[in-house]
């Protein structure tokens, strides 16, 4: 089972090179088909040269500002059975790419698996509360994906998607630019087959952007977005202002 690890990036050298490390650490001495590609989606800065410093990482310039944009650009380059969808300012844990090539491997019907973030930059406070909002979200995944049947939770910059289901919904949704996308593939690929989010699947982020807008209140709009991808297929934010679109985090849940 081949895994292909898309990493878009915008302006993102200062924390790209960390995360490319911590890819190539855990494949290092495994037995493991896996490629990885980094989506320069429009950078000005040394994004591009930080991802070419690493021999083996594929490299898709996508001119078009976007986070969707640049998820569909990588996986239509990718080669995958399996697309991880990581961002430019994670880290994966040990043990990361085991755990979702097991899971995969056991569950012929999982289409999509995703876990928490854990915020190696915030107070032990603030990680408390995001603890709060992702054990929400797992129940939500449950009751979405086992009792309604109708989707489950996905967490964007930590979600892996089989790639036959993903073709099937037709890739990502190009109409949307950053806020809940990754509601909107939950809601679409779970009709397909199984999604599941687990508190085993963790990956380490940086809270730079919470640190700007705060935990509870992203937590909120994020929330807000979910109910309004739900009912209208739209997020509940606006996706014209490209400084705010690069400053969501948060879990979000596919229903519908």
């Amino acid at each position: 089972m081949k895994l292909s690890i898309v990493i878009p990036a915008f302006n993102e050298e200062k924390y790209l090179g960390k995360c490319l490390e911590s890819i190539f650490r855990e494949l290092q001495g495994k037995n493991c088909d896996a490629e990885v590609i980094v989506v320069n989606n429009a950078s000005t800065d040394g994004t591009s040269m930080v991802a070419s410093s690493f021999a083996g990482v594929k490299i898709v310039d996508e001119i078009r500002k976007g986070l969707v944009q640049a998820r569909q650009a990588g996986f239509v380059a990718s080669k995958g059975d399996l697309i991880a969808n990581i961002d430019a300012d994670t880290m994966l844990p040990s043990g990361w790419i085991e755990r979702v090539l097991a899971e995969f491997s056991h569950d012929e019907r999982l289409v999509a698996l995703s876990g928490p973030f854990i915020f190696y930059d915030l107070s032990k406070l603030a990680n408390l509360w995001v603890k709060f909002f992702f054990l929400l979200g797992t129940i939500g995944s449950f009751i979405g994906d086992r009792i309604f049947r109708k989707g489950g939770v996905l967490q964007g910059g930590n979600y892996i998607l089989r790639r036959q289901a993903l073709e099937k919904i037709g890739g990502y949704n190009l109409q949307l630019h950053f806020f809940g996308e990754d509601a909107d593939v939950a809601r679409r690929i779970g009709k397909v087959g199984r999604v599941k989010f687990t508190l085993r699947l963790p990956i380490y982020t940086s809270g730079r952007r919470l640190k700007a807008h705060g935990v509870l209140q992203t937590g909120f709009y994020s929330f807000c977005d979910d109910i309004w991808i739900m009912f209208s297929g739209k997020p509940f934010r606006k996706q014209s202002d490209e400084s705010d679109i690069r400053t969501n985090i948060g879990v979000h849940t596919g229903v519908g």
